[in-house]
């Protein structure tokens, strides 16, 4: 396949009245507004282990599994909200590792 048709494949399906459907709908912004909680963990990531609540991480923790359950539930499948929810379940499982390390 040349770069050219790849090229002409993609701009088409972003101009398709389905991509701009899902552009506009809750099952693309909601995740996208999700996105804050697993970048907020990865940015927490450099700051010192003291200030880790081991209960907030926690909770966080059963969180994202619950809605990564969910994401691959509803139909259509939320492959943006099941990847918000898995990174931000290695970030808390990182900052739980941190958290029982340091105390």
């Amino acid at each position: 396949m040349s770069s050219a048709s790849w090229a002409h494949r993609i701009f088409s399906h972003v101009k398709s009245k389905e991509f701009r459907t899902y552009l506009c709908s809750t099952h693309f912004w909601g995740p996208v507004a999700n996105w804050g909680l697993p970048l907020a963990a990865i940015a927490d990531m450099k700051r010192d282990p003291d200030i880790i609540s081991g209960k907030m991480t926690g909770a966080l923790s059963i969180y994202s599994l619950l809605f990564m359950k969910f994401a691959l539930s509803v139909k259509p499948t939320n492959y943006l909200l099941f990847a918000c929810h898995a990174v931000n379940e290695v970030c808390q499982l990182t900052q739980g590792y941190r958290f029982i390390n340091y105390h």
